[in-house]
């Protein structure tokens, strides 16, 4: 099977003044669709940074970056935006939902981005959250929601365009342990129903055990890529 991200050789250097420092040292990296991936380390090791890569948020110093066979590092910026539209989903610890409109009409912002139809997108809408377990918030506004059922809309709204890849910085950094499990067994079950490519990003090895695949990074390497059966995990806390 043909990898859906596909990198060689990816090198990034920050410059301070006179200081060059290197955040990534020469990774290459083959994901294969319909997987989940988890890229983990300590702070600091280059996880976020590598995502940042791959999702076409930052430019690598050296290397290339092959997303469904397109070079998105020779990209310019309104050439990536709309590849991100098209292919890509977003998942952030800090939810980034507008507090001024509520569950519904966070979740249809994508689609309104993509030029669907109100009664479409709010029907694919409410459809997304009654997957994520929000039937009955759908007209709360985030400050009317705990932390978990905010993940849960920033989760409904990241699926909802039925993006190829969805990436997740960190998505249950804010979250207690046990809301932490329920977000994570909604996300990857939503991905695998959907047959998307999942990357997420975390320094929690419990996180980490969801992903088919666990690619520890250290001092902007990969010190290893561990092959997992995140199904015997999920049946465990059934």
């Amino acid at each position: 099977m043909e990898p859906i991200i596909q990198v060689k050789d990816l090198k990034k250097i920050y410059k301070m003044g006179n200081e060059e420092i290197p955040a990534l040292n020469g990774i290459s990296l083959a994901i294969e669709p319909e997987a989940i991936y988890c890229l983990y380390g300590t702070s600091g090791s280059g996880k976020s940074t590598l995502l940042n890569m791959l999702a076409g948020l930052e430019k690598p110093t050296e290397g290339t970056i092959y997303i469904k066979g397109k070079a998105i590092h020779k990209m310019n910026e309104i050439a990536l935006a709309k590849f991100r539209q098209k292919y890509i989903g977003f998942v952030f610890q800090s939810y980034n939902l507008i507090p001024s409109l509520t569950a519904l009409e966070n979740v249809t912002l994508p689609l309104i981005f993509q030029g669907v139809p109100k009664k479409a997108r709010e029907t694919r809408a409410a459809e997304m959250l009654a997957a994520v377990g929000l039937s009955h918030r759908m007209r709360h506004k985030p400050c009317e929601m705990s932390g978990g059922q905010q993940q849960r809309v920033s989760i409904a709204r990241a699926f909802v365009n039925k993006p190829t890849i969805l990436f997740a910085d960190e998505p249950t950094g804010n979250l207690d342990t046990t809301t932490t499990l329920e977000v994570m067994d909604i996300m990857t079950s939503v991905a695998r129903d959907y047959h998307q490519t999942l990357i997420i990003v975390s320094h929690d090895l419990e996180i980490a055990d969801y992903a088919n695949k666990i690619v520890t990074i250290k001092n902007g390497e990969i010190e290893n890529i561990k092959v997992n059966k995140p199904e015997e995990r999920i049946v465990s806390h059934a």
